[in-house]
């Protein structure tokens, strides 16, 4: 029996090289005692990260595609399938994932037992252990997708009607027949392929895998879920799914999918439905945003404000002056300039960076102070209301800041968790050779022996004193001495909360997580992309503020000359909300983008362009594109 495989990548190097090793290194006999021979496609989608040169050089067996633009997930995955002719089974596999050494003789054994099934998935996992729900999914009915877009899907996550999406009622743990496979591990028959075609390509995001799985099981086969073997699914380009631009593709994806299956008058109740759902969920998004972004800096300027209140009454009372002793212009105006004041500059200073470090809000709230003293002593003589008071008042503002970041800190307010003094304490859980191997690789990345734990015993108990006892967050399984199955299961025997887990595979000279990769080339790659440091995000973001509100102010006068009269004011409130920024960068949409700064360069030297931006970036390079479009705003 023949397996063809077929990877989409884009811009996931060090994923895509576990995923093969992973695959390259699954266990190849089947039950029956014949060999599963596995040929594997990569269909790379113009990635800039040097996965085609990795896949040539470390894997020369593996049949390489690679397209010049980012051709799209279906149509990557067409131009591999039409090539794989004498495969009995055929996977398509996210670059994202690592299969566990059984899967595929799992897969293609059952398959040969049920000859009905004409669609499989398998148990996914991610990168902490936990599993995730699409590993089974039901059709997309008009209610279910409502409940999924709506995000009621979440408060009942195991109802039949409710969760049908994910067909929540069903035992993760149980083999049975479902409707809709996921695309980041579907494996069909090439009988089936034959039979139904090709992906359909007019989907963008999230609709191919559904209306796939719908047309194997209209060709009159069923899809399968297999949690006998499991894999992990890192989901590293993460889309976000609370957002607004996630549900609008979701939203896309059902409309086609409608417009296809469903005749035009349920077409047009489906699509009111997701209208519904669309606005609900795009209103809980915007709330979360404003409480994640507004409520907790309100909260700290009301005990502020507060506080200068209580301490000017007291200051009164202390030295005998009447009620009327300061003016009303103190409370209304001087007083929240103090606090704003003190607030911006420790944004500015980088007092709020998550994770929260009360010694930076210190030092930004000690800076304020100085420049307020500073501003004090420049002003006339009857606008000096009270230095004392401000004193005071400053140090007010800086313990009740203190202590609301400490209150939330212990009641384990999702996003303002405080940076631990132990932070960045490592765990290698392997063989004593393993284990040195990649201590030695983590000391030439510039961790420190101290920050650094091993153990050669991969009990769970063992490994959950240590990390309680070193305080460690993070801790490497060696790929080498571990297999899947057993990382797996050691993942969801440990902790989930502030603990990360990656892997290094066998004979590498990296690891892999969820949101982490350890390698001595990511380490110099992050040093040169200068754009993705937190300063500079906020200089980006100031820079964005300031401008759009000029070309705002400045609109009765710069309106008139600009060639897109059209978007003048829908880009500059893009910009002011987040959605936009002025130029754009890879996953940032923006007005402009990093060509219109490097003019006069060859066509071959364009798809770099973005990249050179991100490595050299700086504050005067959006000032200059914004200068020499100014009539393109």
């Amino acid at each position: 029996m023949k397996l063809g495989v077929v990877i989409v990548n884009y811009n996931v190097k060090y994923y895509l090289k576990q995923c093969l090793q992973s695959v390259l290194g699954a266990n190849r006999r089947l039950a029956d005692g014949s060999s599963l021979e596995v040929e594997v496609w990569v269909a790379d989608n113009d990635s800039i990260d040097g996965s085609s040169a990795m896949v040539r050089q470390c894997y020369p067996s593996v049949h390489l595609i690679e397209n010049h633009t980012n051709v799209g997930f279906a149509r990557a995955n067409n131009q591999a399938l039409s090539q794989i002719e004498e495969a009995d089974l055929l996977l398509l596999l996210n670059p994202d994932t690592v299969v566990s050494a059984d899967t595929f003789v799992c897969c293609a054994d059952f398959m040969q037992s049920h000859p009905d099934c004409g669609g499989l998935g398998v148990k996914m996992v991610d990168g902490n252990g936990h599993y995730l729900k699409e590993s089974k999914r039901g059709f997309p009915t008009p209610s279910a997708a409502f409940f999924k877009i709506s995000g009621l899907i979440h408060l009942f996550p195991h109802s039949h009607r409710i969760a049908a999406y994910y067909l929540g009622h069903l035992d993760p743990d149980t083999v049975q027949p479902i409707d809709i496979l996921c695309g980041a591990f579907m494996m069909f028959r090439q009988e089936v392929y034959r039979t139904i075609g090709p992906l359909d390509e007019s989907y963008f995001m999230y609709g191919e895998d559904i209306d796939y799985s719908h047309r194997i099981l209209q060709a009159g086969y069923r899809n399968y879920y297999l949690p006998t073997t499991s894999i992990i699914h890192y989901k590293g380009e993460s889309t976000r799914k609370g957002s607004f631009n996630y549900v609008y593709t979701f939203y896309n994806a059902m409309a086609i999918f409608v417009s296809k299956y469903y005749t035009a008058r349920r077409a047009k109740a489906y699509s009111l439905l997701l209208h519904i759902a669309i606005w609900l969920r795009a209103t809980l998004a915007w709330v979360e945003r404003i409480a994640n972004r507004i409520v907790i800096p309100l909260l700290e300027f009301a005990l502020a404000y507060s506080g200068f209140l209580l301490l000017k009454t007291l200051w009164q009372h202390f030295n005998g002056f009447p009620p009327t002793y300061y003016p009303e212009v103190y409370t209304t105006l001087i007083v929240p300039l103090y606090i704003l004041l003190l607030m911006g500059v420790t944004w500015l200073t980088g007092g709020y960076d998550r994770p929260i470090r009360l010694g930076r809000i210190a030092r930004g709230m000690g800076i304020g102070l100085l420049l307020l003293l500073a501003f004090y002593s420049l002003l006339d003589e009857d606008m000096r209301y009270s230095r004392m008071l401000l004193l005071l008042g400053s140090t007010w503002t800086l313990l009740s800041t203190l202590a609301l970041r400490l209150l939330l800190h212990r009641l384990h307010v999702k996003g303002h968790t405080l940076a631990s003094s132990n932070q960045g304490r490592t765990l290698i859980v392997g063989s004593a050779e393993e284990t040195s191997r990649l201590q030695a690789l983590l000391l030439s990345l510039g961790s420190s022996a101290p920050d650094i734990e091993t153990t050669t015993d991969p009990n769970p108990a063992h490994i959950q004193s240590l990390l309680r006892l070193n305080h460690a967050d993070k801790v490497i399984f060696c790929g080498r001495d571990l297999n899947l199955r057993h990382i797996i299961e050691l993942m969801a025997a440990l902790p989930t909360r502030g603990v990360s887990y990656l892997i290094s595979p066998a004979d590498s000279d990296y690891a892999i997580g969820t949101d982490s990769i350890y390698s001595p080339e990511h380490l110099y790659l992050e040093e040169l992309d200068t754009i993705s440091t937190l300063a500079n995000q906020r200089a980006k973001r100031t820079f964005d503020l300031t401008t759009a509100l000029l070309a705002l102010l400045l609109s009765p006068l710069l309106f008139w000359v600009q060639r897109r009269k059209r978007t003048y004011f829908g880009h500059c409130l893009g910009v002011l909300s987040g959605e936009l920024t002025w130029v754009g960068y890879t996953g940032h949409r923006g007005v402009f983008t990093p060509a219109d700064h490097y003019r006069g360069l060859a066509p071959d030297q364009l798809p770099n362009i973005t990249l050179r931006y991100m490595r050299n970036y700086s504050v005067s390079i959006d000032l200059n594109i914004i200068l020499r479009n100014w009539n393109n705003l």
